[in-house]
């Protein structure tokens, strides 16, 4: 009984501690810094050695203006603890009060319990820079590695370096760093790119890259190679790094993988005649038998996507041949899915693409790949509009692995099939559920069905334009483009004025662009722009006009002000981030 009442006083005590914490904590953030000392000094009182509740008293009465107190406890407590930090706190007070020899001089006094102390270093310099006293922070550390040189600190240095706006000194303590303790490469990369993303002007990646190619060129070291590759992935340009990675094979003959794995990043970015070289490359360059599949597999991708009706006989044949070159297994079960898929789609023989998978469900597939066949399968069965059979193999995908990201594929799928077979009530509420997916993509494409189904359900009690509408939807899906130009075409004549008739709008605007008819995509995206000003789809029509004039027409200057217009009006949209990058490589800082 003893131990348990001492353990719920215990409990208690710290429970009453933490409270006081937290409510010391609140005042000083308020600004109410009267009742936040006295709030302090309880805590203080309690544990006497805390340097933390300290200086937060401290910080009360130098906001306070009370300097004569605060010189007064400082000097106290460094005569009764000697810890270095409370000196730079005294010389901060002396800062304060505009009395620059004082201040100067207990600075260089905690220097100086460096050159007792080197350990003192972490305390010291961490002081400094929590009153922005970044040279002084620098010296702490350099104080303590010219008697330490064990000590590392460079990359703490680099960091005061790029503060302090020596952006060269920041690069290249930065690049010795990173090839100094390898260990810590990801870390110094990571910091560099955020640097190069945060950073107003080129300026820095400029500094980066000249730093790089210099090493590159006097050194024989691959490790220099890479870097520089790395920087140019950063900079999207995948040519450049193609160079470096090049080099790198060329010299170690080594694994094609970092090759591979660029023209992939190439793919995402779509770059596609940039991946296509690299994946030239790595078929003349391998004889193993798992690589040429996936560069196969990529490249054919990569032809689909660019196919126009008169080359998809030729692919299909392709496709046919690549899977006798490299045998029908589970090795091969990417290239079989986009086979099922392309004669499903392209070649509207659904049948065949069911028997390539039926014949794919008979290898030995791991669970995962299971899940990737019935996905396929489900697609095509909804192709067919055999909704409930394929609802019946999404639900089994969810079933088998449940809280993966695949299962929430099968889930968003599985609610555009209620769509598509106009079940918008049912519809409407898986979509409510998927809008707070973990995966970003699946979350934005819920949202953005949700609110269509929401707006029209209000709107429109007969369902009949929501009905029209998912019908073109629907032949979309199907890859029936031209039929689904027609459709959303006449929705926009039968249902002038109406609430459907923005997103009507924006889906003719992206069938016309997958078409390559820019004028008439920037004409229904101008459309939703001056009748629909209010309405949820201006950053859309914004954001997909401004990558027609970017990247299509090659006009930036059209594109700067509506990249700019969705920057300072529409920051919450999803197309914030990559605008506000578009915007500022077309401005001028290409790093950015």
């Amino acid at each position: 009984m003893k131990k348990l009442f001492l353990g719920i006083l215990l409990f208690f005590s710290f429970h009453c501690f933490s409270q006081n914490e937290q409510l010391a904590a609140y005042y000083f953030e308020k600004g109410d810094f009267e009742k936040a000392k006295i709030n302090y000094q309880e805590l203080l009182d309690k544990v006497p050695q805390n340097r933390a509740y300290f200086l937060r008293i401290v910080e009360c009465y130098q906001q306070l203006q009370q300097y004569d107190l605060a010189e007064k406890i400082l000097e106290t407590h460094w005569n009764k603890y000697h810890q270095a930090p409370i000196l730079v706190a005294l010389g901060y007070t002396f800062q304060l009060q505009k009395k620059e020899n004082k201040a100067k001089a207990a600075y260089n006094q905690a220097l100086e319990q460096i050159q007792k102390k080197p350990q003192e270093v972490y305390g010291v310099a961490s002081a400094f820079e929590s009153k922005v006293l970044l040279n002084y922070a620098l010296k702490a550390y350099e104080t303590a590695t010219a008697l330490q040189p064990n000590y590392n600190f460079n990359y703490q240095k680099a960091l005061l370096y790029g503060q302090l706006g020596n952006t060269q000194m920041m690069v290249t303590t930065l690049l010795d760093e990173a090839y100094a303790t390898p260990e810590n490469a990801d870390l110094i990369k990571s910091q560099l790119a955020r640097f190069m993303a945060d950073a107003t002007e080129s300026s820095f990646s400029d500094s980066v890259k000249k730093e790089l190619i210099l090493r590159v060129q006097k050194s024989q070291e691959v490790f220099w190679n890479r870097y520089l590759s790395w920087f140019y992935v950063q900079q999207k340009e995948f040519g450049k790094a193609f160079i470096q990675e090049k080099a790198i094979y060329k010299r170690l003959s080594g694994s094609l993988s970092a090759i591979v794995s660029l023209a992939q990043q190439a793919i995402e970015e779509q770059e596609e005649q940039t991946a296509t070289e690299i994946l030239e490359f790595v078929i003349q360059n391998t004889t193993d038998a798992d690589v040429v599949l996936q560069a196969d597999t990529y490249l054919i991708k990569i032809q689909i996507e660019k196919a126009q009706p008169q080359d998809l006989v030729a692919i299909g044949t392709a496709l046919e041949a690549l899977l006798v070159q490299h045998k029908v297994s589970p090795y091969s079960l990417p290239l079989q899915l986009i086979r099922a898929h392309f004669v499903t789609f392209n070649l509207k023989n659904p049948d065949l693409g069911k028997a390539i998978l039926q014949q794919a469900l008979a290898l030995p597939l791991t669970e995962y790949e299971v899940a990737q066949v019935k996905m396929e399968l489900a697609d095509i069965l909804l192709f067919e509009q055999k909704f409930n059979q394929a609802l019946l193999y999404y639900s089994q995908i969810q079933l088998d692995l449940k809280n993966d990201a695949v299962a929430h594929e099968a889930s968003l799928k599985a609610a555009k099939t209620s769509y598509f077979k106009t079940d918008f009530t049912w519809a409407l509420k898986q979509f409510k559920e998927l809008k707070a997916a973990n995966t970003q993509l699946i979350a934005n494409d819920a949202l953005a069905y949700f609110l269509l189904l929401n707006d029209n359900l209000v709107a429109d009690s007969t369902q009949t334009a929501l009905k029209d509408f998912a019908l073109g939807d629907y032949l979309v899906y199907q890859n029936r483009n031209d039929e689904a130009i027609v459709q959303f075409q006449s929705i926009l004549q039968k249902y002038k004025g109406q609430e459907i008739e923005a997103i009507t709008l924006l889906r003719l605007g992206t069938m016309y662009d997958k078409k390559a008819s820019y004028d008439l995509a920037l004409n229904q995206y101008q459309q939703i722009l001056t009748q629909h000003s209010q309405g949820i789809y201006v950053d859309e029509a914004l954001y997909f006009s401004a990558e027609i004039y970017a990247k299509k027409l090659t006009l930036p200057e059209k594109a700067k002000p509506l990249y700019e217009k969705i920057i300072f009006e529409h920051q919450d949209s999803i197309y914030f981030v990559e605008a506000r990058k578009s915007f500022r490589q077309l401005r001028g800082d290409p790093n950015l």
